[in-house]
């Protein structure tokens, strides 16, 4: 019987260090360090020093933003239409389902089994917003995202995104040069992240959205880099909540299910879940030996009385 625990516990550790082997990337999420990449308020505030404010324009001038059809809703106008009157000079792309699978079928037909499979629409405008910005570049802005001020600084770097909480990026707002090797690595990575998982929103998440797209920003900051494939931050300041960031928050995430309402709450708590995870794992190891072991002390002590 003792032998048998042991070798449970041989399985119990080997399945423990695969699980942290496999969620390593996830784990390093928790300790991540932009303190490199970031992109500081000096270098986009309104009032910019002239060697901030006079750098060439590497991305070039173009929005792009999804929706199932050419009709916007009505709740999602206003921020459309304030993008467009910031930038009054920059090409505006709107990819609709249709236009967004003729135009995979074109360029990428070998993602296009890949994109006619996913279950769920928001994963193929997911995945949409990284083809465009690998092909053309620019700024992708989802819809429910507006503009308080141009967003001519952030030209100037070969490839950003957006800090989100608690941790990792987001895909609602990313920049980026024609294809840059990160938005190239991104979009050739999809079809390995392919996966099916017990809640749609788990799913979509770690499949195309933006878990997927942080752990693979995660293992692409692990790389030596030179500055021109790195991809830059922009910190919560100066994305919102000040008059001179750049972006205002509307009302959206219309796809969100049912499960989503846990997931956020798993997303805020995740190093107490990691640390529960692992006072249940152990709980659960001592029960399972305290189990094997009483019913043995039981026979001993009924041995005992009997031979007296």
């Amino acid at each position: 019987m003792r032998r048998g625990f042991v070798y449970f516990l041989i399985a119990v550790g080997i399945g423990l260090v695969y699980a942290l082997y496999s969620c390593s990337t996830l784990i390093s999420l928790l300790f991540e360090d932009v303190s490199r990449d970031l992109i500081p308020k000096a270098e986009v505030e309104l009032e910019q020093a002239p060697e901030y404010g006079n750098r060439p324009a590497l991305i070039p001038k173009i929005i792009h933003q999804t929706y199932k059809t050419a009709e916007i809703p009505d709740r999602w106008k206003l921020p459309t239409q304030e993008i467009r009157d910031k930038h009054p000079d920059y090409e505006y792309k709107l990819w609709t389902d249709e236009s967004a699978r003729a135009f995979i079928e074109k360029e990428y037909s070998w993602f296009l089994d890949t994109f006619d499979g996913y279950d769920h629409p928001i994963m193929r405008a997911d995945v949409i917003r990284y083809f465009v910005l690998r092909k053309f570049g620019g700024v992708y802005i989802d819809m429910d995202v507006g503009c308080k001020r141009p967003l001519d600084p952030l030209l100037a770097y070969p490839a950003w995104a957006r800090k989100t909480e608690p941790t990792g990026i987001s895909n609602d707002v990313m920049g980026a040069v024609p294809e840059h090797p990160f938005f190239v690595r991104v979009t050739e990575s999809l079809q390995s992240y392919d996966r099916h998982w017990v809640l749609p929103y788990i799913t979509i998440m770690a499949s195309t959205g933006p878990l997927f797209l942080s752990i693979i920003w995660k293992k692409w900051t692990g790389i030596d880099l030179d500055e021109n494939a790195r991809v830059r931050i922009l910190m919560m300041p100066e994305q919102q909540h000040n008059d001179w960031s750049f972006f205002r928050v509307y009302r959206g995430s219309s796809w969100h299910t049912q499960d989503a309402q846990t997931i956020f709450w798993m997303r805020q708590h995740v190093p107490h879940l990691v640390i529960g995870g692992f006072a249940l794992a152990g709980i659960i190891g001592y029960t399972v030996y305290w189990i094997i072991h009483r019913p043995q002390g039981y026979k001993q002590v009924d041995k005992g009385t009997y031979d007296a």
